[in-house]
């Protein structure tokens, strides 16, 4: 989505189109491999973002690229965090009253997630942090997840505040956090895990463009300035917000280090959780 909400501003600054073209599987590595191998002149180039493209190399064996020496980051573009939603019969409306009514009855709650996403590996997190016993059920889309947490069938997911936005609204979720390091603009209400006792729960997305790692520095920084410009203007700031993003830019540089720390956070609980990508 944010993808195709960023191409037409990319394309003005660049004077020529800028087109989208989905290549799902493999838990996105079918798409980021293609990336990889492409022509380093600038005109193939990954959308993603950088939780996914580390856990998809952390969780997956068969997964041939490197997600930091394969590629070269261009620019983070925009972020998100995730937000804690409950099933409404669920008798909690924080995160230490969830937390308490987990212990309080071990294995009877559980959550829901599409399998080998952000939000399954977010979940396992919340789990391993607060040691306790809630049942994984995976599913093969969070769209799936999200189905059955709305007819009662599960109790709880993390998921992307511009998805589940309009159900907390409909009053169809109740959400307890997010895992951003500060409220979210569109839900103040709604305080952060750092504020519920749980700032290893901090979980940040960032979306943003890499390309073949061979790709020449001028042609990286141009696409940077690109990038950097279209974030300037005004109307695309009010209207990430609005669908639940923020804009971010900065250098090539800045991004790589997103990249990297992604890795950092996210390898030892691949290792605990013996979280794998089918």
């Amino acid at each position: 989505m944010i993808a195709r909400f960023f191409a037409p501003y990319l394309s003005a600054q660049l004077g020529q189109p800028v087109m989208v073209e989905n290549r799902p599987g493999g838990s996105t590595s079918i798409g980021t491999k293609l990336v990889a191998s492409s022509e380093a002149d600038g005109y193939t180039l990954l959308f993603s973002n950088t939780p996914t493209h580390v856990i998809a190399a952390l969780g997956n064996a068969s997964i041939s690229y490197d997600p930091l020496q394969d590629f070269a980051p261009i620019a983070a573009i925009a972020s998100s965090s995730l937000v804690l939603v409950i099933a409404p019969a669920i008798p909690a409306r924080s995160v230490p009253e969830l937390v308490a009514y987990a212990k309080g009855h071990p294995g009877k709650l559980n959550f829901g997630f599409g399998q080998g996403t952000l939000p399954h590996l977010a979940g396992e997190l919340f789990k391993a942090v607060t040691a306790t016993n809630i049942v994984s059920i995976p599913y093969r889309g969070g769209s799936q997840a999200i189905s059955d947490l709305l007819g009662g069938r599960i109790h709880m997911n993390f998921g992307a505040g511009s998805t589940l936005l309009p159900l907390i609204r409909e009053g169809k979720l109740r959400p307890l956090a997010v895992t951003s390091p500060t409220r979210r603009p569109e839900q103040p209400e709604v305080p952060t895990m750092i504020e519920a006792g749980l700032p290893d729960v901090t979980v940040v997305t960032h979306y943003g463009m890499l390309a073949p790692a061979s790709t020449p520095p001028q042609v990286v920084a141009t696409l940077n300035t690109a990038v950097n410009q279209a974030l300037r203007s005004n109307d695309i700031k009010v209207d990430m917000t609005r669908i639940g993003f923020e804009s971010v830019g900065g250098s090539a540089q800045d991004f790589a280090a997103s990249l990297a720390e992604d890795l950092r956070q996210w390898a030892p609980i691949v290792k605990i959780t013996n979280f794998q990508i089918e």
